[in-house]
């Protein structure tokens, strides 16, 4: 199954290995190519695939389905948007080194990455990122849009709601909800529910601000 990956950036490199590492270990997907609309990525090439050409470009080129590979959250549901209504077909990515129970639901468009942790009874949102290393217990749901970024732990029963970021490091103790669109700063330790775009950081996690985003 031919896929492209929206996205030439350092996330789209990591996804791109994912999809070749699984590739290498008999996985259905064969990433071809990448697609961008940074004319600082035109005509080159990473992992030995070749920038095709910018978004607009992805219903000339063939293949069977695509991965959003764009790591700011607001950024790929936008694009996700458009492409859904284009028909497209998002595919799963999932690093053959990820540990997934076999339980875990995982919607279209997630990207999981290398080292990832999925434990029983979990379930991952549509286009979230479970990036490098990072640990997800059992239980949780994790909506769709989120990004749970490298090195990341979250306890059991965490709700993670969507459109969130849990920044590099975070740790999320047992049974905290946080909300949608919100974020936790890299390193934070969080204690407590956090509310819907509110934005958290520091040991314990604190109130810093409200997440505004332009309209």
């Amino acid at each position: 199954m031919r896929v492209i990956i929206v996205g030439a950036g350092g996330h789209a490199q990591v996804v791109a290995d994912c999809l070749l590492r699984a590739r290498d270990k008999g996985g259905k997907f064969i990433p071809i190519g990448f697609v961008d609309d940074n004319p600082e990525f035109s005509d080159k090439s990473f992992l030995s695939l070749q920038v095709l050409g910018a978004l607009a470009d992805l219903a000339s080129i063939p293949h069977d389905g695509v991965v959003v590979a764009v790591g700011n959250n607001r950024v790929r549901e936008t694009i996700v948007a458009r492409f859904a209504g284009e028909g497209e077909h998002f595919v799963t990515v999932i690093h053959p080194s990820a540990i997934i129970a076999p339980d875990v639901l995982i919607a279209d468009g997630a990207m999981l990455c290398a080292g990832c942790v999925v434990n029983t009874g979990s379930v991952i949102g549509a286009h979230v990122i479970v990036n490098t290393a990072s640990s997800i217990d059992h239980h949780n749901q994790i909506g769709a849009f989120a990004h749970v970024a490298p090195g990341v732990h979250l306890g059991g029963d965490v709700s993670v709601g969507k459109g969130s970021l849990i920044g590099i490091g975070a740790t999320v103790i047992n049974g905290i909800k946080i909300g949608a669109a919100s974020v936790v700063g890299a390193g934070a330790v969080v204690i407590r529910d956090v509310e819907d775009y509110e934005m958290v950081a520091g040991v314990p996690a604190r109130h810093l601000g409200i997440v505004r985003h332009e309209t």
